[in-house]
């Protein structure tokens, strides 16, 4: 493209694409869950909850919940069933090879420095297929040029060449001795998230169980210290006490990613999309398509 500041819209939408599935993993734990007996029974007087001589029933509960959320929820509901069902018309699919690679990418992303947190891996398995199936209908009729889609790669290939990952937590405190009791009370069963919560001095990741999320070595986001005790440290255990400056950690180590080099042929569909969606205009949503697969719903006709 004559234009090269494209590419730096470009890398925003795709920073911006990943951002978006970021905050929803985020705000997805801090959701309010209705209970299956609440949700499949009728609505009743019960009373849920008594504060002194008030009484807080099931109606005025979930009148307020419907209030608070019931509007963006159906909606959220609706839009992934009109993509779904559009998509079946379609015959768009979305394969298990590609999920994967977008779970890869967004987990190499994410640390606890920017306070994000790996939500249920499953219900981030879906969130990916229903944004690509979405980004796939809104891009469907836009023609990028093979070059373009090429010239991106090359100058963005950095973004494309994943390192070697690990899904990392730890519990700092100021002495060795406090590191030892941390030691013992793992080694009698105790939860190290719970251990963080109440141990920890990293007022970072203390309340999110000491979780730093996924790092790598070339990140800058973990102590030279805890680098050297990577390569000893095996999945689901824990390592200790770790020196750094004054203070001492205990590591935990969930998970480990192994370093991938995406070729062209392996993203060129995901920089394709990109590249499209950055030639559209206005809000990129499901609700511009509530009319072809005729949606009725609780608020009104259409959207």
């Amino acid at each position: 493209m004559a234009n090269k500041s494209i590419w730096v819209i470009v890398f925003t939408l795709v920073a911006t694409n990943c951002l978006t599935i970021g905050m929803w993993l985020k705000g997805n734990q801090e959701q309010v869950e209705i209970p299956a007996t609440v949700a499949t029974a009728s609505i009743t007087d019960e009373v849920v909850a008594t504060i002194g001589e008030k009484n807080i029933t099931q109606q005025e509960w979930l009148h307020q919940l419907e209030k608070l959320y019931g509007k963006e929820t159906l909606k959220e509901i609706v839009n992934r069933e009109v993509i779904y069902q559009l998509a079946d018309q379609y015959n768009i699919t979305v394969s298990e090879d590609l999920i994967e690679q977008e779970m890869t990418i967004i987990k190499a992303m994410y640390n606890s420095i920017d306070n994000e947190k790996i939500a249920d891996e499953e219900d981030l398995r879906k969130q990916i297929e229903y944004n690509i199936l979405l980004e796939e209908m809104l891009t469907k009729d836009v023609v990028i040029p093979d070059e373009d889609v090429e010239e991106f790669y090359k100058e963005n290939q950095s973004l494309y060449d994943i390192p070697t990952t690990y899904h990392l937590s730890h519990i700092k405190v100021t002495t060795e001795e406090e590191a030892e009791t941390v030691i013992t009370e793992l080694e009698n069963g105790s939860d190290f998230s719970v251990l963080a919560m109440e141990k920890s001095i990293d007022e970072f990741t203390s309340n999110q169980g000491g979780d730093l999320g996924y790092v790598t070595v070339e990140s800058g986001y973990i102590p030279a210290e805890y680098e050297d005790v990577l390569s000893s440290l095996n999945v689901n255990s824990w390592e200790g006490p770790v020196q750094v400056g004054e203070e001492f950690a205990v590591l935990y180590l969930h998970e480990i990613m192994e370093g991938k080099e995406y070729s062209f042929d392996d993203v060129k569909e995901h920089i394709r999309r990109q590249l499209a969606l950055g030639q559209i205009e206005g809000r990129v949503t499901a609700e511009q398509f509530w009319n072809e697969i005729e949606v009725d719903w609780f608020y009104g006709q259409s959207n």
